[in-house]
Parts: C-alpha cells; sequence; structure tokens
C-alpha cells in the first residue's frame, strides 16, 4: 500500500510552515534584568534591561514597584536609551507593608511585563495597614503582536519544542505500528490442526515481520534525533549536554534495546526462527519503552516538564502561540515518519525479490 500523494504534499507543506513560523516568530517582550537588587527607604536611580522590548517606539512607558497586586509604587523613567535600556528612578516611603517587590512595565506595544527577580527592601517600617489601602496603579495589557511566551532561562530554546517532542511521538507512533506487526507475525505463525507438522508458509509471515523491522528501524532514527535534540536542548537550559534525568536516561535505554533487536535479527540466520524471536523480542521493547518513557518518569523526580508535579501541555508550557506551531510540526514528522517507513519497506522488498531471482 502507497502512501497517497495527497498526504506527501500535505507532510511537505507543514515542515515548510513549522521550519518558517518556528524560527521567525518573536518571543514576548520581558525584563531581563536590573542592577537594583536591595533598596532602603529614600530615592534611588536604577538601570532596568529588556528583552525583545520596545522602550522607544512605544514613547511612553509607565513603570512601577509592585507587591501581590495590593501595593504598588510608581518610578520616574528619566531616560531612554534604546528598545532594550531605560533609566528611572524611585523614591521608597519608611512604611511599607511588604519587604519584595517587582518591577512591572507597561506601554502601547509590549503591554505588560514582569521582571521575575523580586526586590528586596530593608531598614523600613512595617505597616500592614497599606496592603488594604493602597490600590494598584495600573491595568494589565497584552503585547500588540503574535509571539512565543518569555521563559526565563528556557527563552530562545524555546523553539526546539517543535523539534524534540515531535520526534518523540513520531518514534512512538512508527514502535507501535511495528509492536503490532509484531503480534501478526506470531499470529500468522501459528501451526494449528493437521498443519502441525507443516513448515510456515513465508508469504504468511514474512510481510508483517518486514514491516515491523522496517517501522522499528525508522523509529530508531527518530529516538536518535529526540536524543540529540534533547542533548542540545539541555546543554543550554540545565548547563550539561546529559544529566541524571529519569526520562532522558529512560531514552538512551530504549534505543540500546531497539538496537539490540536488530543485533538479534541479524544474529539468527533460520528465517523462522528470527521472526519469531524478532517478534517476542520487539513486544517487550515496546512494553519497556511505554514503561521506561510514560510510566515510570511520573513517579520520580526529573526536569522534564510533566514529571514529579511539573505541569506539562498546559498554559505555562504550551499557549495557543506555541500550539499553531506545534501540532501541526507533530502530525508534519508523523507524516514524515510514515513516508520513511513506507520508502524503506518498498527497498526492502525490491532487495528481497532480487535475491529470490538469483536463487
Amino acid at each position: 500500500m502507497k502512501m497517497h500523494i495527497s498526504l506527501k504534499f500535505l507532510c511537505a507543506g507543514l515542515l515548510i510552515y513549522v521550519a518558517v513560523f518556528a524560527f521567525i516568530t518573536p518571543l514576548s517582550p520581558a525584563l531581563l534584568q536590573t542592577n537594583l537588587t536591595e533598596i532602603k527607604p529614600g530615592s534611588h536611580t536604577f538601570e532596568l534591561v529588556g528583552y525583545n522590548s520596545h522602550f522607544q517606539s512605544a514613547g511612553s512607558n509607565a513603570l512601577y514597584l509592585i507587591n501581590d497586586s495590593t501595593l504598588s509604587i510608581p518610578c520616574t523613567v528619566t531616560q531612554v536609551a534604546d528598545e532594550s535600556h531605560l533609566t528611572a528612578e524611585v523614591t521608597l516611603p519608611n512604611e511599607m507593608h511588604s519587604k519584595a517587590f517587582a518591577f512591572v512595565l507597561n506601554n502601547d506595544i509590549d503591554g505588560t511585563v514582569f521582571l521575575e527577580t523580586p526586590l528586596k527592601v530593608t531598614d523600613f517600617t512595617m505597616n500592614p495597614d497599606l496592603a488594604r489601602t493602597t490600590m494598584p496603579l495600573f491595568q494589565h495589557r497584552e503585547a500588540q503582536f503574535f509571539n512565543y511566551p518569555y521563559q526565563p532561562i528556557i527563552m530562545e530554546t524555546i523553539r526546539n519544542l517543535m523539534w524534540h517532542v515531535p520526534m518523540w511521538f513520531t518514534m512512538f507512533v512508527l514502535m507501535i505500528i511495528s509492536f503490532a506487526q509484531s503480534i501478526k507475525v506470531l499470529m500468522r505463525g501459528q501451526r494449528g490442526g493437521d498443519d502441525l507438522l507443516m513448515p510456515i508458509q513465508p508469504e504468511r509471515v514474512r510481510p508483517h515481520d518486514n514491516k515491523a523491522a522496517m517501522s522499528a528501524a525508522v523509529g530508531l532514527v527518530f529516538c536518535v534525533l529526540g536524543l540529540i535534540t534533547g542533548s542540545i536542548w539541555a546543554r543550554f537550559t540545565w548547563g550539561t549536554w546529559w544529566t541524571r534525568d529519569p526520562q532522558l536516561n529512560g531514552a538512551l535505554v530504549v534505543f540500546i534495546v531497539y538496537a539490540s533487536y536488530f543485533i538479534l535479527r541479524n544474529a539468527v540466520t533460520q528465517e523462522e526462527n528470527k521472526w519469531k524471536l524478532s517478534a517476542i523480542y520487539n513486544i517487550f521493547a515496546f512494553i519497556l519503552m511505554v514503561v521506561l518513557l510514560m510510566i515510570l518518569p511520573r513517579f520520580t523526580e526529573g526536569l522534564h516538564p510533566g514529571k514529579s508535579g511539573n505541569p506539562a501541555f498546559s498554559q505555562y508550557d504550551l499557549d495557543s502561540s506555541l500550539r499553531t506551531i506545534f501540532y501541526p510540526a507533530t502530525f508534519g514528522f508523523i507524516l514524515l515518519g510514515y513516508w520513511m517507513y513506507h520508502l524503506r519497506l518498498r527497498i526492502l522488498k525490491i532487495e528481497q525479490a532480487h535475491e529470490n531471482l538469483l536463487a
């Protein structure tokens, strides 16, 4: 069965769309850092650095110190050096209700952006009543352009979501095909009744064995790609090419297990034994993959989202802007993997037909 040409065009179109928009879509504006980390009551001048911000283009920037949206202290912007650097002043009173504040900036282009690092206040008089009497002086705004969410540490590497995660989805789809075909190998290879002593007909089993092997082979390619993209991502976010994350180590074990599947196939020369042993091994390999990548990491501490209470595929990790690229990327790579599987299967059939002619 050939892959319909419309699916091939769809696959190519999706991957071109992903390759373009995964890189040209900017991250949402953010406040990156400030030289002010600790402050006392009185007047202070400080600098603020933005990321993908538009301090100059916006014309007017409203800057505040806030705490839990109950108390806000306005800051005065004194100089805007460029789109991402400004200087401001703030005067803190002697009485406050909190010892930690955050910076928040409003303008017409960037919307409302926050600085995650809290600003610590010292040498002040605590007055809890201020929290009940002072209202915030700003209104939350949205940025005026389409963007990816800004996540500290991850930052620009969030684009790797469109490549790394779809590799694993594609691998799972191909391994499911391999698993199903291995079950068919065992079912078609059964002898029963008067045929108990008769040899198994190759035409009943070989097509399913070929499909099991070729889908696993292409799935292993995507497993390697997933490991490579994951290692690169880890280097830029976790600071190392490899770490003792259970899902990362489990993926390496999966690669070794499926690589051993092909070693087993090449080690057995008798065709009927190769079919049965490979099928049995492949079924257990698939079960082990599910345990290592989907079950075990959810009960152990890990750095991957979705593990140990970390959210995954939620508003924190996959917002609406990411979904517009991520879902087409996943579907496109699955189609690509399925296309590669069909091509590899056709090549194998040609090779086997050639061998039969020579025999």
